[in-house]
């Protein structure tokens, strides 16, 4: 009996992801889009063209981006505009001798240059956060701090957000990543030391580009700008090129939301499917979500015919995500069954230690890379709202010495070594390293031992994963 209700719960599951991605194709299909029809490689079409010529820095964990950012604020000599799904102006960028309130450092710059700030409107239904009355004090406090511009997007598909998270300092600087300006709902001032704290831990990823792409950033928030407040803002001047990086700029933007954009952009579906399809080695993934059918049949696809005996598929995730499991997708289910056994997939979540005790650390971060040839960074999940419906930002660059650079940085903090030591072959990295040290701290973890490690399988996994209750509310909500 329970074998057969696996087998019916797995099919009706794989019914309604089939209905929700042909849902998709004929939603791309009126507005021209061919997102999900992309070969395996090369750039996306349905974004602004790739830039040569630039400087990109990955920033992991907000430590290390909060620095950057409030130097560069404080800096600026003409602008900072500023996107985010949601604001704290009490929030502390840097808790050192005098420490660094947003509010207050966007209020000093102000009465310098033209501050900008351009926030979702909040969700209309006071059962979800942030709700509008949230973000209405929010606009007020930061208007009456100093001469700060606010403005609130409500111009969101029903259900949906704007997700996105940038900064453009002066045309020059851009930050596209996942990082928040907030402590709504966890508090993002967290390193890579990831100390135990008593409370939530936060893992998140951001980049800081100077170059041509930040023109393509500036018109992104100018074209939001507009549609909001009527405004039109100088077109961004031609950057310098600043360095040998060649990016793109990959957006999620609904169709029927802004005029300036009336067929929308799915970039940043494209940019992956493109990528995932075209793995050889290993595809790494860290998200905190993993919802999209679309993307999850490239991956079990991949699995179920992996390019040779190596390939691997290495997932972070949160051990218990906001706003929804992802157990109870089933995704993670029907990625161990596409395997069979074989090995090549593994699902991890991260801890903060602390002597008996020990605390989770979110994954926040989006972030994907492709053996060792394709990375991005951003705002967008894995789930229907990032990839259809929310609008977001990533950078995308098919920088091998970046891409690679970036693996072993995040390899080298989940793992608690060196850039060094988790060299070498990927493969055998994940086989040596990764999986023994996830299935101990998981067993420990069972058998009520304390932890030893900050990496740990991903537990409630399993074949028996539900598959109907994901691909449905995907349906639901995707409208």
């Amino acid at each position: 009996m329970d074998e057969l209700l696996v087998r019916l719960d797995r099919s009706a599951g794989d019914a309604i992801a089939a209905t929700v991605r042909r849902h998709h194709t004929r939603r791309l299909a009126r507005v021209g889009s061919r997102a999900l029809d992309a070969p395996p490689g090369g750039w996306a079409q349905d974004a602004p063209p790739p830039r040569p010529g630039n400087d990109v820095e990955v920033l992991v964990d907000g430590e290390a981006a909060f620095r950057r950012i409030v130097a560069d604020i404080r800096s600026a000599r003409s602008s900072v505009h500023l996107t985010g799904w949601f604001v704290s102006p009490d929030f502390i960028l840097d808790d050192g001798h005098t420490p660094v309130v947003l509010r207050d450092l966007l209020a000093a710059a102000a009465t310098r240059v033209d501050v900008r700030v351009l926030l979702w409107a909040g969700a209309p239904l006071p059962v979800f956060r942030p709700a509008r009355h949230l973000v209405r004090a929010v606009r007020d406090e930061l208007r009456a701090a100093g001469p700060i511009h606010c403005a609130l997007d409500s111009h969101e598909r029903p259900l949906h957000c704007h997700h996105e998270k940038s900064i453009v300092v002066d045309g020059e600087i851009a930050y596209v990543g996942g990082i928040d300006l907030t402590s709504l709902a966890g508090d993002r001032r967290d390193s890579q030391r990831h100390p135990a704290r008593a409370a939530l831990g936060w893992h998140d990823v951001t980049t800081r580009t100077r170059g041509p792409l930040v023109g393509d950033v500036a018109e992104h928030f100018n074209m939001r700008w507009h549609a909001v407040t009527g405004e039109r803002l100088a077109a961004p001047q031609p950057a310098a090129p600043a360095g040998d990086v060649t990016a793109q700029l990959a957006r999620t933007v609904p169709e029927r939301i802004y005029a300036a954009a009336s067929a929308g952009s799915f970039g940043i579906l494209e940019s992956y499917i493109r990528a995932l399809r075209s793995a050889e080695r290993y595809i790494y993934l860290e998200t905190q979500y993993l919802w999209s059918p679309e993307i999850v049949e490239v991956l079990a696809d991949s699995l179920r015919h992996p390019p040779n005996d190596r390939f691997r598929l290495v997932l972070l995730l949160p051990a218990r995500p906001k706003g929804g499991a992802d157990d109870t997708r089933g995704a993670l289910g029907e990625l161990i069954e596409a395997d069979d056994g074989a090995g090549r997939v593994l699902a991890c979540c991260l801890h903060a230690r602390a002597g008996s005790a020990s605390d989770a650390i979110y994954v926040h971060a989006k972030v994907g890379i492709v053996d060792d040839r394709w990375l991005t960074v951003g705002s967008a999940n894995l789930n229907d709202h990032s990839l259809f419906n929310d609008t977001e930002l990533n950078l995308v660059t098919h920088d091998a010495e970046l891409a690679r650079a970036t693996r072993l940085a995040l390899w080298a903090e989940h793992l608690e070594s060196t850039p060094a030591e988790v060299d070498g072959d990927p493969a055998d990295v994940i086989d040596h390293r990764w999986r023994p040290i996830a299935e101990e701290q998981l067993d420990r973890r069972r058998h009520g031992l304390p932890l030893t490690h900050r990496l740990m399988r991903l537990d409630h996994v399993s074949r028996r994963s539900a598959r109907l209750l994901g691909p449905l509310q995907g349906l639901i909500v995707d409208g």
